[in-house]
């Protein structure tokens, strides 16, 4: 998936300016696609040459104009070839894992140490994430793009609560088989 069709995406479901964008992406892209504020502006520029965005400019009182993007008929178009083409798995690029992989290399305490600070950074993840959930609570009732917004919330908890299983086993066996010190 590139930023591009991220972009696309959530420009179907309306018109956004460059900081709202960033601002949705952390809102409800993050747990899926992480990208910066000045990554997306580089972006909207490339797509928008390509037309598959237009913008508008808005006036803005004591601020510079505010350009507002919409996705053309050609972006639709791109973003359903894209849609229609097979997914595939993100190779996995992992610091943590060559680092548990250098385990029988290292002191056993430093390795406890990365685990548990990891771990506490996907606890924190989840628990913004589950705030996030609250409010879909009520899912019956709400508009169907929600729904799917829902849905990628869900894999993002589960993909967070995974990562603290795994944390939590490896410390476990770490800290309790005394054959790997």
């Amino acid at each position: 998936m590139t930023l591009a069709h991220t972009i696309l995406t959530v420009l179907s479901e309306a018109p956004h300016s460059g900081y709202d964008l960033s601002k949705r992406f952390e809102e409800s892209v993050s747990c899926f696609w992480k990208a910066s504020q000045q990554q997306i502006y580089r972006e909207l520029s490339k797509i928008e040459t390509q037309g598959w965005v237009t913008h508008e400019l808005v006036p803005q009182q004591g601020k510079p104009d505010k350009k507002v993007y919409q996705i053309t008929e050609m972006g639709k178009q791109e973003l359903l070839n894209w849609y229609a083409e097979p997914s595939t798995p993100t190779p996995i690029r992992e610091d943590l894992l060559v680092k548990v992989l250098a385990g029988p290399y290292v002191p056993r305490p430093l390795l406890i140490q990365q685990v548990k600070a990891r771990q506490a950074l996907h606890q924190q993840q989840l628990e913004r994430y589950l705030e996030k959930e609250a409010c879909f609570q009520q899912l019956e009732t709400v508009e169907p793009a929600l729904k799917f917004r829902y849905f990628t919330l869900r894999r993002g908890i589960r993909y967070e609560r995974e990562w603290i299983d795994w944390c939590q086993e490896v410390i476990d066996t770490l800290k309790a088989d005394t054959s790997l010190y």
